[in-house]
């Protein structure tokens, strides 16, 4: 309805300036809102007192020949169109419109909400990419529920979504790792080395140490350090990254490409990225380094990509990564990266520039710091001994669907606190429980009402009775489900449907205190099965977009 009511007042809009006044320079796009008290209807908007002064009238003028426009045509949408204050127009949308939705949600089931918004426009996102240096950590898991939850908004809304994990495969922290697990290793076998200073911690670099040490028994004693540490460096690696996409897998994630920067390299394709730049004036040398302009695209300074001692900068190897990123047609981009790089993405929307990336066509989305906490305390150290608490750790202790939930609560650009004991509590202070057991309560009501011979049907029920009141107010919220998706996507910011379902989980549990479903008046009993049953629609949807569960008994 939001929607359909930004369309309708664009063609009042028009049609009474003669002209598309809305694409005139610095004109803002239509707003349409909820109005912050009831009385002033379902929804709202201030486009008279936007275009006031382009036309030369008084908004509520303005505002008046729009009302006139919009009521005298569609009576059978709207129970009162009105003018209030200074240019205001607020909507009532009639009650028969409203209890329409319950047939699109019934009727058209998993499919109700999804759009063809996106118009199909290809879309890749690219999330965790953790280095293959140590396990994934509760910030990668926060970043892993973002990029997915984003991935499900976007197919839902019509894009063609492709999602990927960049192995950073190469460089100086994997030969930390390599010369880490041979000091380890030398140690199983009595031999003294000292740790490297910038060495890799933890409980886990013993372990893997220890199955070098199981399958080639002393073996590395006769190779030379370099061999043994490369040996030690790519058998790390690959066990890491197992592991990487065990925990992934737990946490109901799964991608479509993985890609290796040693492919990079392998096929020059950082070389050919730099020929590119260079064909175009973007690099030169300066103090025996090579320097990409990047500064011409609105980088702070220009970055290296080539050291003095003629080793490639990590920079380098993601101006290549974009380059193959472009190349493969994607309009947009979507990368998910720690907090830390903020810094990072005025250099990389550059050079996505550079190689002529639209404007519009890079994005980057950073993921803030998690704090746990257990009965108020901070949680600082894992039980493996490291600096991080594990993703896997997590997912042991609260499970998949309360993790997901929980790091999807604040927008991911804000700081998260990760209260552990609130995510395993079974009552409705857990937000997840809560929205879960409003569906295992739907489905026990379902089962109910079928034992009775009463089963929901939304073509053959009288919806009449569930018009006005605490039933209407189920359904509105129903009703803004797919536009909260369009929503999602337009922004980028996916937590809302986390506050979406636990607006929806709280109405009906309000609800089912307040009003019998299943009463002596079979005919209310018969439409209240259909609004709930599209409530439980809806939860089902919301959560599978959110990677969660739907229990149908808790």
């Amino acid at each position: 309805m939001k929607s359909r009511i930004e369309k309708l007042l664009k063609l009042a809009v028009n049609e009474l300036a003669g002209r598309d006044v809305l694409s005139d320079p610095g004109m803002v796009d239509i707003l349409v809102e909820k109005p912050s008290k009831k009385e002033f209807g379902d929804f709202t908007t201030n486009v008279a007192m936007l275009i006031a002064s382009a036309e030369g009238k008084p908004p509520r003028d303005i505002a008046s020949m729009i009302v006139n426009t919009i009521r005298d045509s569609h009576v059978d949408i709207f129970s009162s169109v009105e003018i209030a204050g200074p240019g205001f127009i607020n909507f009532r949308v009639s009650p028969a419109y409203w209890v329409g939705v319950l047939k699109d949600i019934l009727n058209n089931k998993d499919d109700y909400g999804k759009s063809a918004y996106g118009k199909g426009k290809r879309v890749q996102i690219e999330f965790v990419s953790a280095n293959p240096t140590g396990p994934l950590h509760v910030g990668h898991g926060r970043g892993a529920a973002v990029g997915d939850t984003l991935a499900n908004i976007l197919k839902a809304t019509g894009f063609h979504v492709e999602t990927e994990y960049y192995i950073n495969d190469v460089g100086n922290q994997m030969n930390t790792l390599g010369r880490s697990v041979f000091a380890r290793y030398l140690e199983l076998l009595g031999r003294k080395l000292d740790f490297p200073e910038d060495g890799y911690q933890g409980d886990y670099i013993k372990d893997i140490a220890e199955e070098i040490r199981k399958r080639y028994h002393d073996d590395l004693l006769h190779y030379s350090t370099d061999e043994a540490v490369a040996l030690c460096r790519d058998f790390a690696s690959d066990v890491i990254l197992e592991g990487i996409k065990e925990d992934l897998d737990l946490f109901g994630i799964k991608f479509d490409r993985w890609f290796s920067e040693k492919v990079l390299h392998e096929d020059g394709k950082i070389q050919q990225a730099i020929d590119t730049l260079a064909s175009r004036d973007l690099v030169y040398n300066s103090d025996g380094a090579l320097w990409f302009r990047s500064s011409r695209f609105g980088d702070e300074k220009d970055r290296v990509v080539r050291k003095r001692d003629g080793t490639l900068t990590y920079f380098a190897s993601d101006i290549a990564y974009h380059m193959d990123k472009l190349a493969r047609g994607y309009d947009t981009i979507i990368d998910i990266w720690g907090a830390d790089h903020h810094g990072y993405v005025s250099r990389m929307r550059a050079a996505v520039k550079a190689l002529g990336g639209s404007e519009r066509s890079f994005h980057a989305l950073l993921i803030q710091l998690v704090s746990l906490e257990r009965a108020g305390r901070p949680v600082y150290m894992s039980t493996r001994k490291g600096e991080f608490v594990t993703l896997r750790e997590i997912l042991d202790e609260v499970g998949k669907d309360a993790a997901r939930y929980f790091f999807l609560m604040r927008k991911c650009d804000s700081h998260l606190v990760f209260d552990l004991e609130l995510a395993k509590k079974k009552t409705e202070e857990n937000p997840v429980f809560y929205i879960q057991y409003a569906h295992a309560r739907i489905c026990s009501i379902l089962r109910k009402a079928s034992e009775m011979g009463m089963v929901p049907d939304v073509d053959g029920a009288d919806l009449d009775y569930v018009s006005k009141g605490d039933d209407l107010e189920l359904i509105k919220v129903l009703a803004g489900y797919p536009s909260l998706l369009v929503s999602c996507a337009r922004s980028m910011e996916p937590h809302h449907v986390s506050f979406y379902l636990l607006e929806l989980a709280g109405l009906f549990h309000r609800f089912y205190n307040k009003n019998k479903v299943i009463s002596d008046n079979k005919e209310l009993s018969l439409a209240r099965l259909c609004l709930v049953d599209a409530v439980r629609q809806v939860l089902v949807s919301g959560l599978s977009i959110m990677g969660i569960d739907a229990p149908e008994v808790m």
